[in-house]
């Protein structure tokens, strides 16, 4: 905008000079309608800077109109600046610089026959058109970077939010995997071990076989909220509702025990409030554990202990059966069984804390889960207040 309205104002300005110095001269008709025809021919193609064939052939009737004027009133020489800026926007270099040697050399024959020769007229204009040209070049380089920059930082930021949309895509995957196998993997394989053991009793002790099925009725059923709760927001459903993780440790313990084994649970501590996010990943450990204890280790008793510390909170989950192999019973996640002991010390690491195992063969097994838990800064007495 400022480059046309210098155009059209030095236009202006050469064209009421004109009339004002040279009144009924006989080329003022001439002066006049080509300054229209030089205003209008600029109107048309001023908003548009592309290198095109017809750009260039726009840039060369307007040039030879602005020539005929400056000969017939060399003030109109000084539109020739707005022109320089014109010829580098729509012109290759060479083609540009040639153009503007080729102005100049207008302006200074103009200046000459306006004032006489002077030194100064004949050094002005190549100055005033070597700075113009300087400026205009500094200028495209500066934009030239600032837009690689640009052109960078945007494909930096669609990298990056690729990026972070694979990760956030394998990290669901990956608590998916853990919440399908910690609960539902879960209840289908005590649900196939059940219905097992009532086939195998069910000619000869019938009311221990119905017990069986019952037993896997119930946890089909509870299977079930799993899944419903999945839908809805993958809360564990045993923390629904405000109830505290020690009150659904103790019905996980209750739910757990039958014939086969029996779950004890343990309170030690005053429980305080735990973030969300901690206590569904101790409840999802124990699940866990007890999972393993009873597929695995071949224990009739365990036991679940909740330790509330002022910097943090334990689990403990005790069983006395076999005893975990040479490797600690660490298995990756393959296409026979779940996640198991990495699952639950991915959970811990989640929420900021870490997972040990102590086991030995025929001596029983221990998991234990550490969670630090932020310090508690009491509110200040009224004296303190004070």
């Amino acid at each position: 905008m400022v480059r046309h309205s210098a155009f059209l104002l030095l236009l202006g300005a050469s064209l009421v000079r004109f009339l004002i110095r040279h009144p009924g001269d006989p080329r003022t008709a001439w002066v006049v309608a080509l300054s229209a025809v030089l205003a209008l021919l600029y109107g048309i193609g001023r908003d548009d800077d592309r290198a095109t064939a017809k750009r260039r052939l726009w840039l060369g009737a307007l040039v030879a109109v602005w020539a005929v004027l400056v000969v017939l009133a060399p003030s109109f020489a000084w539109c020739a600046i707005p022109l320089v800026y014109t010829s580098l926007r729509v012109l290759p270099a060479r083609a540009a610089l040639i153009l503007i040697a080729v102005l100049t050399v207008f302006v200074t024959a103009a200046q000459i026959s306006l004032f006489g020769f002077d030194p100064a007229l004949v050094v002005a204009p190549p100055v005033v058109a070597a700075m113009a040209t300087a400026v205009f070049v500094h200028m495209e380089r500066q934009a030239a970077r600032q837009r690689a920059l640009i052109d960078d930082l945007l494909r930096t930021r669609r990298e990056l939010a690729a990026t972070e949309r694979r990760e956030g895509t394998l990290a669901e995957r990956q608590r998916l995997s853990m919440e399908i196998h910690d609960t539902l993997a879960q209840g289908l394989s005590s649900q196939g071990m059940l219905l097992q053991a009532a086939d195998r009793v069910w000619d000869a002790d019938p009311a221990t076989a119905r017990a069986h099925v019952r037993t896997a009725t119930r946890i089909a059923a509870r299977g079930l909220a799993e899944a419903r709760r999945f839908v809805h927001d993958l809360a564990p459903p045993d923390l629904e509702r405000g109830v505290p993780l020690a009150r659904a440790l103790r019905g996980l313990a209750e739910r757990e025990s039958d014939d086969a084994l029996t779950v004890r649970f343990h309170l030690e501590g005053e429980p305080g409030e735990l973030p969300a996010r901690v206590e569904s990943a101790l409840l999802r450990i124990a699940q866990g554990a007890l999972a393993n204890v009873r597929e695995h280790s071949g224990a009739r008793h365990a036991a679940l202990t909740l330790t509330c510390l002022d910097d943090q909170v334990v689990l403990d989950v005790a069983d006395d059966g076999r005893g975990l192999g040479p490797r600690g019973g660490e298995r990756r996640p393959g296409r026979g069984r779940g996640h198991g002991l990495p699952g639950m010390r991915a959970r811990a690491e989640q929420v900021g804390g870490r997972l040990s195992v102590e086991s030995a063969p025929g001596e029983g097994t221990v998991v234990s889960a550490r969670v630090p838990l932020p310090p508690h800064t009491p509110a200040p007495s009224p004296s303190e207040s004070s």
